[in-house]
Formats: C-alpha cells, sequence, structure tokens
C-alpha cells in the first residue's frame, strides 16, 4: 500500500520523538533509534521534517529497486558521526546497567557498542557486516579493559569498520505489523530495562558510574579542547534550543554554566575519591609516587590473605581496599585532568 505524505507529518508531529513517522514508513531500525535517544535529542525529529517527502518516496519504491546497480551507498560524515555517538551512548548505557558483570568489559561492553553502531548503520536503505563490526568492538576492547575511556575508542573502531563494510539492503519480504512491533519492543526493552533497574534501585551506584565515565572522557579531551568545546556544544544545544523557544530572557549569558557545573560535580567526585585512597593508605593529600609506592608495598605485605589466614575475610576485605586505593592514586593525570 502506497503511503501518504499528509498522513506521515501527522505522525511527525503526533509521536516524531518516538519514531511513529519512521514506523509507518516501514524504517524499523529508524524509529527504534528515535525510542531509545527521543528523536536524537530532539535535534533530528526536527531535521526529519525536511528529510520526510524523501522518506516517502523511498517508502513507495519497489522493494527489489532499492539500491539496483549500486554496490555500495556513499560515504555519509552524517551517519559516521552518528554512529560515533549513538556508540558512546550505548557504552554508557551499558556502563550503568551492566558494570556489575565479571565479564563486563570483555563481552558487555564491546557488545553494546557494536550493536548502537550497527542500530544506525541500519537506518534507511543502508547496512553494514555484522561480524566484522563485532570483531573490531572485541578487539579493540582489551587495549583499554578496566577504563571507562575504553568507550570512545572502541565506537571508533566499529564505526570505521562498519564504514568500511556499508552496502544496500538486500530486498526481502514485508513483515506485517505485529512481528514488527514485537521486535522492536524486545529491541526497546532490552536497552531500557537495565537502565531503568539501575536508575531506581541502585541510584547511588549510577550516578558514580556516570561521574566516573564523564571524568575520564573530559579528561581525555583536556588534549583536545576544540574537540571537547564541540562535546560540549552537541550535548547542551537539545537543553538550549528548547530554553531558546520558550523565551527565556537569560538565554546566551553565563556561558554554559549548565555544563560548567556538571564539570564541578565530577571533579569534586574525582577530588573525594581520591582524598579517600590517600586515607586507605595512610598517607597526607598530596604524597609524593615514591611514599605511595612504599606504603602500598607495606601494607599489601601486611595484609596479604596468606599472611592472615586468623583472620582471612577482614585481610582479603582490607586487600581489595588498598589495590582500589592504589590504582586511584597511580593512573596517569594529564593536563587539565579531573
Amino acid at each position: 500500500m502506497a503511503k501518504g505524505l499528509l498522513k506521515t507529518y501527522v505522525l511527525w508531529a503526533v509521536g516524531g520523538p518516538v519514531g511513529l513517522h519512521h514506523l509507518y514508513l516501514g524504517r524499523d531500525s529508524h524509529a527504534l533509534l528515535w525510542m531509545l535517544t527521543l528523536g536524537g535529542g530532539g535535534l533530528g525529529w526536527l531535521w526529519d521534517f525536511w528529510k520526510i517527502p524523501g522518506f516517502v518516496a523511498q517508502a513507495n519504491q519497489s522493494r527489489d529497486s532499492r539500491g539496483a546497480g549500486r554496490e555500495q551507498p556513499p560515504l555519509s560524515l552524517l551517519r559516521f558521526a552518528g554512529q560515533m555517538l549513538v556508540g558512546v551512548y550505548f557504552g554508557l548505557g551499558a556502563l550503568i546497567a551492566l558494570s556489575s558483570l565479571t565479564s563486563f568489559y570483555v563481552m558487555a561492553l564491546p557488545l553494546a557498542i557494536a550493536l548502537g553502531v550497527l542500530l544506525v548503520a541500519a537506518v534507511g536503505d543502508q547496512t553494514s557486516d555484522l561480524r566484522s563490526t563485532l570483531v573490531a568492538a572485541f578487539l579493540t576492547s582489551p587495549i583499554f579493559y578496566g577504563r571507562p575511556i575504553a568507550i570512545l575508542p572502541i565506537s571508533f573502531a566499529a564505526t570505521v569498520t562498519a564504514q568500511r563494510h556499508r552496502c544496500y539492503k538486500a530486498p526481502r519480504r514485508p513483515e506485517t505489523v505485529s512481528v514488527r512491533l514485537y521486535r522492536l519492543g524486545l529491541a526497546y526493552l532490552a536497552f531500557t530495562a537495565p537502565l531503568a533497574y539501575s536508575a531506581f534501585c541502585n541510584t547511588a551506584a549510577t550516578v558514580r558510574y556516570v561521574a566516573e565515565t564523564l571524568g575520564s572522557i573530559l579528561s581525555w579531551f583536556s588534549f583536545f579542547p576544540l574537540l571537547g568545546r564541540l562535546l560540549e556544544t552537541i550535548l547542551l544545544l537539545p537543553y538550549r534550543v528548547w530554553r531558546l523557544l520558550v523565551g527565556d530572557p537569560t538565554f546566551g549569558s553565563g556561558h554554559f554554566q549548565e555544563w560548567e557545573r556538571l564539570y564541578e560535580f565530577v571533579r569534586g567526585f574525582q577530588d573525594e575519591k581520591r582524598q579517600l585512597a590517600f586515607q586507605v593508605l595512610g598517607l597526607r593529600d598530596g604524597a609524593t609516587t615514591d611514599e605511595i609506592n612504599r606504603s602500598y608495598r607495606e601494607l599489601v605485605k601486611a595484609w596479604h590473605p596468606d599472611h592472615n589466614r586468623h583472620r582471612a575475610e577482614e585481610a582479603e576485605k582490607r586487600f581489595l581496599e588498598i589495590q582500589a586505593a592504589y590504582e586511584v592514586l597511580t593512573q596517569p593525570r594529564r593536563p587539565g585532568a579531573l
């Protein structure tokens, strides 16, 4: 059945941020992406207003003629940026919801990022190679094992691989609406259910994971101030556009005050964690590297579980605290880092 332009615009206006118009046009990957990101932070939904005529024309084409005679889609910088951002977004979601898993950095994190990249790759009439993208993500993850900053290189590697293997979707038989909705519902629940559980049942840990990850990412961008400022703009743009639309008279005053408050929160969180690490090692704040190493060796020797079999449980707990404190204090602090 042919898709109507007017009906598509009505669905865009009524439920565009959750992808109703894409669902109507059979663009299920795009609909799922909008469901998970609320229309790309609102910006993607607004941009769709000008793209809808092309979407409708594409939906009304014969399925067998889509991509016919073309071996590979042209490279799109917008799609590349979208894959990177959604990969990072899915990685953050996994960090919040699944980081308690013992195999998180080996399995869950690269899998989540790769799926985010592939979701953007499957928007429209394009797709990419699932296996190659997954392999790139899993091979990159051990390089930054145990660090939240791993989200960035994994997303970049998966995005580059997905772009190299981009292709047009093969024609396939149309599916019923019930089957499509069932599949979309499962995908939506798979992403949101763990996040909802962490947010409502483990709020403190959720805040800590977000703060640590933002701290790592902001520290990395201290080497590239222009990219850091670009990241600020992207993250705050939907909010500031909303402020402009509602007529806030203070719009434009106090350059990125909201971001600065977040930055101060993350920095305070990181400073508090370092102070606690100094206390665990019995050192004053600002102790030298030699003092940290010396205290660590002495405490490890004193609290090693093999040397404290009469109080094994206490020794193991203390030993793990010492290890964690030492790791916090020996992480390299980049110029301008938190």
